[in-house]
């Protein structure tokens, strides 16, 4: 029985140590070598003095050993915090002190940048480092509050030597404890740390492996962040059937075509401005001829997009997911129903609920728009250090069993959606980023889905503009297709405006098209809303 989040490294272990887990560049580990790394980064915590429930936070880039020190961890008994390499020093900083992180593992390169604010991390005691270890970093042990060791990742590892994979550190712990803090980005511009417990992990790979077919002859290419939920999702699901995860930094679109040729990768997930990218490129057929699925999340694929990944991958079955940090995924439609329904986020995925409802809790009907509320085992436990804006967004779901107030909480998540009669689900907007202009509340979504579908558009993003007479306006925010102008001087806005209004009524034309030649993106990928409307406020 699986109730610790190593867990999902020690089963493989046990039943085919010699069967290939992880490929970095042109290294690699088995399941019984990443079983002994495991171990030996979980002993070596433990002497650090990491008690049950100590954070460790790891910035890093992805590699063999990043992997090591998020399941060495969990061994060890304590709460990993995954920190995007994507973040600067203040963000860095941020994570590090709010969620009183113990151990930070980081490189040598960043920890010259970090080394100043870490001193501002009260409960910071040890700095491990990958690589020779900064001149003029402290050494000096951790006796005052404010000050930190410095050591060396092979001091405190070991050169590889095989270590104990259960070396927790006090009682063994149960499957509602603790495990990890993802910090997502909030509305007020500072992360905010969502707590997962070792069950809402365990389930979510269960679940996601179940519906995707995950075996132990799969080849995942893990192409996003392990910060964001479903980039750690690549690992978990994979780890959980036995397959094999090839590690990538991604740097250039390209980089996913030459992987997915060299390891034969047959499964990979994406978000949409990385699956535009992808899509751009050219595909020989020694790339796409194993993948046997691709998979969306982090928001709407565009349609334009998803036929061009159909034709590049003719034998690969598309997946279109939506999920959120605080309870991992919700939902994904079925392959078998892309035709029929593209524009459907799909059902619940198995071992979830999923309900629309009302402001007041009731249930909407069949065509009516609602807040998508999700229940079951992958709802986190709450915000780290929040507990305001945890009352806020997980809740009891009411009158679901006989009048009786479900004593579990529910994650309200801030999302408009609609259920079909057939009780397939399609996506609205965020309740925050819907757009309500003229009297008509409009999804961003489909402004910008408009928008791809003219062929003018690389990127798109609608933003609702504050207007005394409308309500708001929509102003669209684009960088240019290949060929359809390189800058502001060069696109041809009215084309695009002209197609708007040959597709939609007057009230979703924008009222302005701001041309950029890249659109800021968040570390996750996705596109950065908030920082979007500051540069258009500016």
């Amino acid at each position: 029985m699986l109730t610790q989040f190593h867990d999902l490294v020690l089963r493989p272990a046990a039943e085919a140590p010699e069967r290939p887990a992880l490929i970095y560049k042109d290294s690699g580990w088995t399941y019984g070598e990443l079983r002994d790394r495991t171990g030996a980064v979980a002993a070596g915590l433990v002497r650090l003095g990491l008690r049950r429930g100590d954070r460790v936070a790891v910035y890093l880039d992805k590699s063999l050993e990043t992997v090591a020190a998020l399941f060495g961890t969990s061994a060890a008994g304590g709460v990993f915090v995954p920190v995007n390499p994507l973040l600067r020093a203040r963000q860095v900083e941020h994570i590090v002190a709010d969620s009183g992180s113990r151990v930070l593992v980081t490189s040598a390169e960043r920890l010259g940048a970090l080394q100043e604010g870490l001193r501002r991390c009260g409960e910071l005691r040890h700095v491990v480092v990958l690589g020779d270890p900064v001149p003029g970093a402290d050494p000096s042990p951790a006796a005052d509050h404010d000050s930190y060791r410095v050591s060396a990742w092979v001091d405190v590892v070991g050169a590889g030597e095989p270590g104990s994979p259960t070396a927790v550190a006090g009682s063994p712990g149960i499957d509602v404890d603790l495990a990890a803090i993802l910090y997502t980005s909030g509305s007020t511009g500072r992360p905010k740390g969502v707590v997962l417990s070792h069950r809402n992990l365990l389930v979510g790979a269960q679940s996601v492996s179940q519906y995707l077919g995950n075996t132990a002859d799969d080849v995942i290419l893990s192409a996003l962040p392990l910060s964001f939920d479903a980039g750690l999702s690549q690992l978990t699901t994979a780890f959980a059937v036995g397959a094999q995860v090839v590690l990538m930094n991604y740097l250039l679109p390209g980089d996913v075509v030459r992987l997915c040729a060299k390891h034969k990768v047959t499964g990979l997930t994406c978000v949409p401005p990385l699956w535009i990218q992808i899509a751009a490129q050219r595909w020989p057929a020694e790339a796409s001829a194993h993948l046997r699925y691709f998979a969306n999340t982090g928001g709407r694929m565009p349609k334009t997009t998803l036929d061009q990944l159909r034709s590049i991958f003719p034998g690969a079955a598309p997946y279109l997911m939506y999920g959120l940090t605080e309870a991992f995924r919700s939902t994904y439609l079925d392959p078998a129903e892309i035709d029929r329904r593209p524009g459907s986020i799909g059902k619940a995925i198995p071992n979830a609920e999923i309900l629309v409802l009302r402001p007041d809790g009731t249930e909407c009907d069949p065509g009516e728009e609602g807040e998508l509320v999700h229940r079951g085992a992958l709802v986190a436990l709450g915000y780290w250090n929040d507990a305001e804006r945890t009352a806020a967004r997980f809740r009891p779901v009411p009158d679901r069993v006989g009048g009786l107030t479900l004593p579990e909480p529910a994650v309200w998540s801030g999302d408009v959606v609609v259920r079909d009669e057939e009780g397939f689900l399609s996506f609205v907007g965020r309740n925050d980023e819907m757009i309500k202009t003229s009297g008509y509340r409009i999804s961003p979504t489909e402004i910008e889905e408009i928008a791809y579908d003219s062929g003018l558009v690389a990127d798109a993003v609608a933003i609702g503009v504050a207007d005394a007479q409308l309500g708001q306006h929509i102003v669209l925010v684009v960088s240019p297709a290949a060929g359809a102008g390189a800058g502001a001087g060069e696109f041809a806005s009215d084309d695009l405006v002209a197609h708007f209004k040959r597709s939609v009524p007057l009230y979703m034309v924008p009222r302005s098209v701001v041309v950029q030649a890249t659109i800021p993106r968040s570390p996750n990928g996705k596109f950065d809303r908030t920082r979007i409307r500051e540069e258009l406020d500016r």
